[in-house]
């Protein structure tokens, strides 16, 4: 497991490890700085001029290390420094005087055409204003500069917090971070202005990170492997579980196989699917493990006996927004006793009635919206959610007490009382129709062999995104179809196992 810290996450770390543990300001920043310099050097070859960019605070003190240690070693290297030298903090002024007695020389004007190799050691993570002015004016000219760019902890102008970037940001080519990648560097944009990055384990404690539940965690490997439900050899197809999967208005039985599918492919021992009478035919053709019962009407009763005979249930996708869609809905809510994955059609419906919202309460919910479903269900713009949206998943996980798993680019799943699992896995190629389909059925899949909500939809929201990664390894960027990525889930429960 590792966190992904915010600014004042990483701040209190420093400061318990300067403070508490004893180990000096400078000692971390001497540590930093040998940690760039090292990484920095396996780039060097072939780019003879250095120009190290300093602002005034400890990022800047960072910078003048390392223009140090790459003087000592030989390399050609300007620093330029952005702000006053009366505003440097103690640490940042101490490595400028270290600098200078080495022979160094510190200008203030940046040559664009003049550095093969460019560093950004402007601002750190600390940054939460837009940046303005002359630093506005320096970060686009070393952005135009046909250099090589390595960014000092954070680009500079990327939100430790958000992501986003804060009126102008620096394009890194390779950013080493330290102790911790930021939670601002793993989610977009973000994560592409960091370009490759490298952690570097300065000796920062990690103990604020354990005491402080609001910082985000992305799992490795072992912890993958830890929530995969056993499957024994004294077993049969009830061991797995029932999924009950209400999906597909006419014409749109497409969700219903893929839900369906994917339920079967991540272990479910049983699927019935309740889809539109138009689907039937389809659907016994398309998946003939399935158990494929169909309405004209919507029917309480006949529901409430599905309900009733299901472990696990996965509603919305491709329902629509008509009346039947919406009564479906509500006997789900009203009825169901079992946990419940809620996709697509089923967001909608909710976010559209207050009363059936009001019915999450009871902690069996997992909800898969993606960004515009959750503008829907909370009413604040993409625009404001992508810009906060640990806090708007926070809050919306604890108003409905349901896991919530926000799909975008990089998936968040958050709910009340855990910490927000960041999901590793997953590319571009999955922006397809269906895709979303099948992380419902993956879920419904792995709560119907005993996992939890919350563990369900972490290991489902992973396996679907390594099936995608997997899947676009042998189709490329363009060209992975929905099958595609439900053919590569057996493969992908399989690398996760080891």
């Amino acid at each position: 497991m590792r966190y992904l810290p915010g600014a004042c996450q990483m701040k209190a770390a420093d400061q318990y490890t300067i403070n508490v543990l004893g180990v000096p300001s400078l000692e971390l920043m001497e540590r930093a700085a040998a940690a760039c310099v090292r990484t920095l050097k396996e780039q060097l070859e072939g780019f003879p001029k250095i120009g190290v960019v300093c602002g005034s605070g400890n990022n800047g003190g960072d910078g003048f290390a390392i223009a140090r240690m790459l003087k000592r070693d030989g390399y050609e290297v300007t620093v330029i420094l952005a702000g006053n030298r009366e505003r440097c903090t103690k640490e940042c002024e101490k490595q400028l005087r270290l600098f200078e007695e080495a022979g160094g020389i510190v200008g203030n004007e940046f040559a664009e055409e003049e550095y093969s190799v460019i560093v950004d050691a402007l601002f750190g993570v600390g940054l939460s204003r837009d940046i303005e002015g002359r630093y506005l004016s320096l970060l686009d000219a070393m952005n135009r500069a046909e250099a090589f760019k390595f960014a000092v902890d954070i680009p500079s102008g990327v939100s430790a917090d958000t992501g986003h970037i804060l009126g102008a940001a620096f394009f890194a080519d390779l950013t080493v971070t330290f102790q911790e990648r930021k939670f601002g560097m793993a989610v977009y944009p973000g994560k592409e202005l960091a370009g490759n990055v490298v952690i570097a384990d300065i000796g920062i404690s990690e103990q604020m990170f354990k005491e402080d539940g609001t910082a985000v965690i992305e799992y490795e490997g072992a912890e993958y492997q830890s929530l995969l439900p056993p499957r024994k050899e004294d077993s049969h197809k009830g061991t797995y579980g029932k999924v009950l999967v209400i999906a597909g208005s006419k014409g749109m039985c497409g969700a219903a196989y893929f839900n369906a599918k994917a339920a079967y492919m991540s272990g479910a021992g049983l699927v019935k699917i309740y889809t539109a009478e138009e689907n039937r035919a389809v659907l016994q053709q398309l998946l003939p493990e399935a158990i494929i019962v169909s309405y004209e009407r919507f029917d309480e009763e006949e529901l409430k006996r599905h309900l009733l005979w299901a472990d696990v249930v996965c509603a919305g996708s491709g329902i629509g927004m008509g009346e039947i869609a919406r009564r479906h809905m509500e006997t789900v809510l009203l009825h169901g006793n079992c946990p419940c994955v809620i996709d697509a059609d089923g967001l909608n419906i909710m976010s559209g009635d207050e009363e059936l919202s009001g019915l999450l309460t009871e902690g069996r919910y997992v909800l898969t919206p993606h960004m515009k479903e959750m503008s829907r269900l909370t009413g604040r713009s993409v625009a404001d959610i992508k810009n906060d949206r640990l806090k708007v998943l926070k809050d919306y996980a604890e108003k409905t007490g349901a896991v919530c798993v926000l799909k975008d680019s990089r998936t968040l799943i958050g709910k009340e009382g855990e910490r927000t699992v960041l999901n590793p896995s997953g590319n571009s190629a999955m922006a397809k129709a269906g895709s979303g389909d099948i992380l419902a059925g993956i879920i419904a899949g792995f709560l119907a062999q005993g996992l939890g909500c919350f563990d369900g939809a972490v290991l489902g929201a992973y396996i679907h995104g390594r099936a995608g990664d997997r899947a676009r390894g042998e189709k490329g960027n363009y060209s992975v179809m929905a099958e595609d990525i439900i053919s590569q889930i057996g493969t992908a429960i399989n690398e996760c196992a080891g």
